[in-house]
């Protein structure tokens, strides 16, 4: 099984979403969070210099079968791309086990 870690740009989100649903992910977890950048300047506005190295994202955590993780990671690209500088970043981990708590259940069964 793997974890697949997703920072995406939150006005992607429902691309990303419905990408997910569509290749049979239709469950993960996301949090809003706030990271910061690569770029060291703010931009001026009416005379007024705000920061942009403060960047509002949308974290995402999927756990997925060995078998959809190339799936699920081509969705996210596809869906999440702009091609411009802040698009995001995934990350990959290895998860030992999962159980369901109400069954007891525990494997890559539990998460279908």
């Amino acid at each position: 099984m793997k974890k697949i870690e997703a920072i995406i740009r939150k006005s992607k989100f429902s691309s990303v979403k419905n990408a997910l649903h569509d290749v049979g992910v239709n469950f993960f977890s996301y949090w809003d969070v706030t990271g910061l950048g690569n770029e060291k300047e703010g931009h001026v506005y009416r005379g007024v210099t705000y920061s942009t190295s403060d960047i509002q994202r949308r974290y995402l955590s999927i756990v997925v079968n060995d078998d959809f993780e190339e799936v699920t990671i081509n969705a996210i690209l596809d869906s999440a791309g702009t091609g411009e500088v802040g698009d995001g970043k995934i990350f990959i981990s290895t998860i030992e086990e999962v159980y369901r708590i109400r069954t007891k259940e525990k494997g890559g069964q539990t998460l279908r």
